[in-house]
């Protein structure tokens, strides 16, 4: 049957009118772009949670079981290095539960097999050591990393940690040392340029690691450490340069919270959230307190942060917990 052309002109209009109105937002409430609904996920809540025993800032955070974390070290609030040791309890709660064999800040720790281990940092001096932490706070010698440092940061990835980075006390680092335990620790990549300070997690089956310092000046790459490849590869700019920062990995994303800029006495509150799947780089919350120097860690479907330094200089006894917004 012959249709005439204005009346199959009249039938594709009204086909399209509710497409039309469902693009202006008249009648559909749900949003449109993937990418917009993936990035909603990304953004946190964080609530305060509780007090540590004594305020801390550069503490060594690592997640053990049943949601807690270990703190570890640290510098008090008269910027002396301590030996304590903290577990932070699955509701925000902390008590002190050991102490480490000598007082060091500017340490890093990680979790491998449900276990804390402890690398470098220093006192006066910086340390070689790799020492493994109970939850009950009792430590042991697990191992040694090839060269002493301080203002190293640690993530792991599997039955492996990787060390980024650090201080010799008169040079600053452009390496990448794995340990695994019951193995010696060993060197696997190379950093662009010298780094302390970064901001580290593992995102997956990746070692990602935002802004840092190589000296006075903060920086804004994103890298990419591919262990099964040994590659250190730019994955993304922060909007902001940082250092001093904390991060984490929740929900596949990486987050980095607080840091500072160049100038001590300027702590920020935001908290960024990276994706590494395609570099993007978007403002995910912020703290109640504009910190840097404090410690995170991921423990189930939150983020555990505790202390650190505000704007005035002051060590922090905070302890708070970030979960993804509904």
């Amino acid at each position: 049957m012959n249709v005439p052309a204005v009346t199959r002109r009249a039938v594709v209009a009204a086909l399209l009118l509710p497409t039309a109105m469902s693009a202006c937002g008249g009648t559909d409430p749900q949003p449109r772009d993937p990418t917009r609904a993936r990035s909603q996920g990304a953004r946190l809540v964080v609530r305060r949670a509780g007090r540590l025993p004594v305020p801390i800032q550069l503490p060594a955070v690592a997640p053990v079981s049943g949601g807690r974390a270990l703190a570890l070290g640290g510098l008090s609030a008269t910027d002396t290095s301590t030996d304590g040791v903290s577990l932070v309890g699955s509701a925000g709660r902390a008590r002190p539960v050991g102490r480490l064999p000598g007082p060091l800040h500017d340490a890093a720790a990680a979790a491998i097999s449900g276990r804390a281990y402890l690398f470098g940092g220093g006192d006066l001096v910086p340390s070689a050591q790799i020492l493994m932490v109970s939850d009950g706070g009792t430590t042991s010698r697990a191992g040694r990393l090839p060269a002493s440092a301080s203002d190293v940061a640690a993530a792991a990835v599997g039955s492996t940690a990787y060390v980024v980075g650090g201080y010799t006390g008169s040079v600053p680092l452009r390496s990448i040392v794995a340990f695994t335990p019951g193995r010696p620790a060993r060197r696997v990549g190379t950093l662009p340029r010298p780094l302390r300070y970064a901001a580290v997690a593992a995102v997956g089956r990746d070692v990602l690691i935002a802004g840092g310092t190589a000296g006075n000046s903060a920086e804004r790459s994103v890298l990419r450490f591919d262990p099964r490849t040994r590659r250190v590869t730019r994955l993304a700019r922060l909007r902001r340069a940082l250092t001093h920062a904390a991060a984490a990995a929740l929900g596949g994303r990486l987050y980095v919270i607080g840091g500072r800029g160049a100038a001590v006495d300027s702590a920020s509150a935001e908290i960024w959230s990276v994706d590494p799947r395609t570099g993007g780089v978007r403002k995910a919350g912020r703290l109640p307190v504009a910190l840097s120097d404090l410690g995170a860690a991921s423990t189930g479907d939150r983020i555990v942060l505790i202390g650190g330094r505000d704007r005035g200089g002051r060590a922090r006894d905070l302890i708070f917990t970030a979960r993804a917004a509904p």
